[in-house]
């Protein structure tokens, strides 16, 4: 002990504090800086966090949204293409005029009504730069130009005689100036001969004017892009520089990765940004929505500079009233030491008393500070220890502690408890054909769909993967079966699942009629569910009307009390 003593005295006069004021001093600018430094720290990181949250978001609806309208746009392309082709004027006049031509003969009127038609389509329809009826040799029978079908496979009429619709790839037209890419779909006859092709060079205007009409702050903007990261259409960028600029490789692969957070890299002009990838259903576009890093978090740049000038003051100020008060602050300190230990021990109901000015109170007060923060904390894992992370509803833990509550209350006020158990139907299917994700996506939304057709007063919970299980203090039977209801038609207005249309089967129960304790009257539910399920699913089903003897007489009792 002597020697350690001795290390502890040399370390103190190596650095001059030979004196109690100094050693006070050393003390309180140590002990203001930890906490302060982790507040600001933790601080910092949260806020840092909740603007990347929000900007995620921000950027995540503009890139979701115009990916959505940009799949709409080219499936509009293809079904015009398709009624084109299928027009008798097209038809019948390239099938008249391929029967000439096997014998030696042509209809200069069949040709001129052909021509006519596609001009009038390119008149009154502004998407398509240029349209061409190509025959079976690939010989252009009539067009609206050159007939050219730059980008497109060399195989591309062979695969349109087999039924497929061909899109080639995008490229910009230095004559023209614009961007652009060719569609290609099959026309045939009406006994189904395979007569030819109709082409269709479709320019990118109006996704050009549908991105430049997003504003994303100062110096955001959204762009659409190729899998090998080529721009093809930006809101900020003109027309000559397109096609020329390229996202890093690198960069596609990781935004294409993590398409549902936001991700900062440097964009094709070298600029440090923050964006979000959404990709075109069944094509290889994305779209970027990105914004400036400088821009984006210039709040956190802000509070990062309020905060060191707050600590450099704070410092400064303890500093020198602790130099001149060392010896009078000893007890503060040995209240800020008590206090201490007892947030060291695990409790955070520490709150100590200001009877100080000077370094001291606003030790005292970063102290309370710190643990009000640690105490708000704590409350907040509490509160994450009971909610599922996906859906945002109870846990099934939480809910089962609820129901014992639940059923408690339901005793002494004499009053029903209903209990719903719901079931995502053929939600595996729909996982296997559309990826977890778009399941994660679903099972999101339903915890939305649940939160806004209950009151407050009713528990909802995800019981286990697609079920989830909703207590109903002071409902029968029948209102059970109404909301369940109003749970369905609400799940039918929302439409997700696109062409496989989300449903859900529902089995309700009541306390005490099928049940005499919380767990009876889940397993009444689920035995419900389990019949909605095997009577051909998309149903509400009750459960079977079971009482036990002893659950009556007890309800009967308190009855006769109320009495």
């Amino acid at each position: 002990m002597f020697a350690w003593e001795q290390r502890v005295a040399s370390f103190l006069h190596a650095f001059r504090l030979d004196s109690i004021k100094k050693r006070i001093l050393a003390f309180a600018l140590f002990a203001t800086m930890l906490p302060s430094l982790t507040t600001a720290w933790v601080s910092y990181t949260h806020n840092r966090q909740s603007l990347t949250q929000k900007i995620t978001a921000e950027l995540r609806n503009i890139s979701v949204h115009s990916a959505r309208e940009i799949d709409l746009w080219l499936k509009e392309r293809f079904y015009d293409a398709r009624v084109f082709s299928r027009s008798p004027v097209v038809t019948e006049n390239l099938d008249r005029l391929l029967r000439l031509r096997s014998r030696q003969a042509s209809d200069p009127q069949a040709l001129r009504r052909l021509q006519d038609y596609l001009t009038s389509v390119r008149e009154r329809f502004t998407d398509y730069v240029e349209l061409s009826v190509v025959d079976s040799e690939a010989g252009v029978v009539a067009s609206t130009g050159d007939a050219d079908m730059p980008q497109l496979p060399e195989d591309w009429l062979t695969r349109v005689e087999s039924g497929e619709e061909i899109q080639g790839l995008v490229y910009r037209d230095d004559i023209l100036g614009q961007v652009m890419m060719v569609i290609a779909v099959p026309i045939r006859a009406p006994d189904d001969r395979f007569l030819g092709a109709f082409s269709a060079k479709v320019n990118f205007g109006t996704i050009d004017e549908s991105l430049r009409n997003i504003v994303i702050g100062e110096t955001g903007h959204a762009y659409l892009v190729r899998a090998d990261g080529t721009v093809m259409v930006s809101s900020r960028i003109v027309s000559t520089g397109l096609m020329a600029l390229a996202l890093p490789r690198g960069t596609v692969e990781a935004l294409f990765a993590q398409q549902e957070d936001a991700l900062e890299y440097t964009d094709p002009q070298g600029n440090e940004v923050v964006g979000t990838l959404d990709a075109v259903p069944q094509h290889d576009w994305a779209v970027v929505a990105e914004i400036s890093t400088a821009e984006a978090f210039v709040q956190i740049a802000e509070l990062r500079n309020q905060t060191l000038t707050i600590l450099i003051i704070l410092l400064l100020t303890i500093g020198l009233m602790a130099y001149g008060l060392g010896l009078t602050i000893a007890r503060p300190l040995d209240r800020l030491t008590a206090g201490a230990g007892r947030v060291a021990g695990g409790d955070l109901e520490v709150d100590l008393p200001l009877v100080t000015r000077g370094e001291l109170g606003l030790m005292t007060r970063v102290f309370n500070d710190m643990v009000t923060r640690l105490r708000d904390g704590r409350k907040e894992l509490e509160r994450l220890s009971a909610t599922d992370g996906l859906t945002g509803l109870h846990n099934r833990h939480h809910l089962m502690e609820a129901c014992g509550m639940e059923v408690a209350r339901s005793d002494r006020q004499g009053k029903p408890l209903a209990a719903m158990m719901i079931d995502i139907d053929h939600f595996k299917k729909f996982n296997d054909t559309y990826g977890h994700q778009a399941g994660d996506e679903i099972l999101t939304r339903m915890g939305a769909i649940l939160g806004d057709c209950i009151r407050k007063v009713d528990y909802a919970a995800r019981y286990g993967g697609e079920e989830f299980l909703i207590l109903l203090p002071r409902t029968d039977l029948n209102g059970a079966v109404e909301v369940a209801k109003r749970i369905q038609a609400r799940l039918a207005e929302e439409e997700m699942g696109g062409e496989d249309a989300i449903t859900l089967s529902i089995g309700v129960a009541e306390y005490p009629q099928h049940g005499d304790n919380a767990d009876v009257v889940i397993a009444a539910a689920d035995a419900a569910l389990y019949q909605a399920k095997h009577g051909g699913r998309n149903r509400v089903v009750r459960a079977s009307a079971t009482k036990r003897k002893s659950t009556a007489r007890r309800r009967g009792k308190q009855a006769r009390k109320r009495a």
